[in-house]
């Protein structure tokens, strides 16, 4: 198989001249090419914490806006915080720093997303509103910036509804399946808020739309992080409320094109896990070709990552060499540099069973090296961007949560 991939490679790998943006954008046309008539677009990323994966993406984010077309950028990013980032995306309100710092995860409170958002500012101050690119999350959990919009409302409008107001702020910081609840109190108590702000004369569409935020962040709180309950476990119904977000972003709009920014695994065509529908699955029903999944992967380096299951200490630097059991260390003994493939063509081992690396925002300890996923490459992902080398992402100061 080796020989199979690299002659395979060596006729229809495309190199990606630079990492960089704002360097010139031949090298990307072969992927916009492909993209004609595709409505959404995943970026993926097999660690959170690389800097080319940041790098790169913001790059193809830049071709994709300057030269396609695309409309908006959904991060897997909180939803409520996320709309402040809009704000100075669109309309030059907030510090970006502190902003960026608010989305809800350490993966993304980094010096190369400020760039991207700076970027996305810069490309729209003179262009006319309707032609301004959108920034926007699409997880509902980390809801601070809805439970301070919505129990601010309910205090000045509706004082009667103080014990709900005390109710919601769980959510400010609550995790998937960190209250489960097979009553799901908590979601009826923030439908019953929502449905009372949607019938308010003094609510006005921002507000109502942070409440029914956090119905969506209350639903996810509340399931079982137990996956023998199958589309009813905390991490499927996740992946669904992500896929919901985007498709709002897409058929409110006829002329919309998304990219969505996202771990591999969510990314994907599949499954992940222990059988979980993953968000690009999702969309793959909903928009079939018009959906396409572009994974990252990288052949060695460092990334950044917590230990374990530690929650609250800062990321550390994890390394990793090449290696011989992955679909990376196949495809950097294959062909050199950092290309880009589309898996949309017919070839025996982009239907062959292979495993990938696959680092989240944790990774265990000691055997991170050994961590990897399924993977077939022409079922899972529509094309592959590989990376020759990854280093850490350079972390916001005091940027742990």
């Amino acid at each position: 198989m080796p020989d199979d991939i690299a002659r395979w490679l060596t006729e229809h790998a495309r190199p990606l001249e630079s990492l960089i943006p704002g360097a010139p954008t031949d090298d990307l046309e072969p992927l916009g090419v492909t993209l004609r008539g595709v409505r959404v677009v995943g970026l993926g990323e097999s660690t959170h914490g690389t800097s080319e994966f940041f790098r790169l993406k913001h790059r193809i984010v830049e071709f994709l806006v300057r030269e396609e077309g695309f409309t908006t950028l959904a991060m897997e990013a909180s939803e409520s915080a996320a709309r402040a980032v809009d704000a100075y995306v669109r309309h030059g309100v907030g510090d970006p720093v502190r902003l960026v710092a608010r989305l809800g995860f350490w993966t993304w409170r980094t010096q190369e997303m400020v760039d991207l958002v700076e970027w996305l500012r810069s490309h729209n101050r003179d262009l006319p509103e309707e032609r301004r690119v959108r920034f926007a999350g699409v997880d509902p959990q980390r809801g601070a910036d809805s439970v301070e919009a919505v129990t601010a409302f309910l205090h000045a409008y509706a004082p009667e509804r103080e014990e709900d107001a005390r109710a919601l702020e769980i959510l400010v910081h609550a995790r998937p399946g960190s209250r489960p609840d097979p009553e799901q109190a908590l979601r009826h108590r923030a439908e019953e808020v929502a449905r009372h702000l949607a019938a308010h004369d003094d609510a006005d569409d921002d507000v109502v739309e942070h409440a029914r935020i956090l119905v969506r962040a209350a639903d996810l709180v509340t399931r079982s992080l137990d996956q023998s309950v199958g589309e009813e476990s905390a991490f499927a119904v996740r992946d669904r409320a992500m896929a919901d977000a985007v498709a709002r972003l897409v058929d409110d709009d006829p002329t919309a094109r998304v990219m969505v920014w996202a771990h591999n695994g969510h990314l994907a065509k599949g499954t992940y896990g222990d059988g979980v529908t993953a968000l690009g699955s999702r969309l793959r029903d909903l928009y079939g070709d018009r959906y396409y999944a572009l994974a990252l992967l990288f052949g060695m380096g460092s990334f950044l990552a917590r230990r374990g299951d530690d929650l609250q200490a800062p990321p550390v630097r994890h390394r990793i060499g090449t290696g011989t059991r992955s679909i990376e260390a196949r495809l950097a003994d294959a062909l050199k540099g950092d290309y880009y493939i589309d898996l949309r063509r017919t070839a025996p081992w982009l239907h062959a069973p292979q495993a990938q690396r696959s680092f989240g925002a944790n990774v265990p300890r000691f055997f991170y090296r050994f961590n990897t996923a399924p993977l077939v490459p022409a079922k899972d992902y529509d094309g592959i961007a590989f990376v020759a080398r990854s280093t850490c992402s350079h972390l916001l100061p005091q940027a742990g949560e």
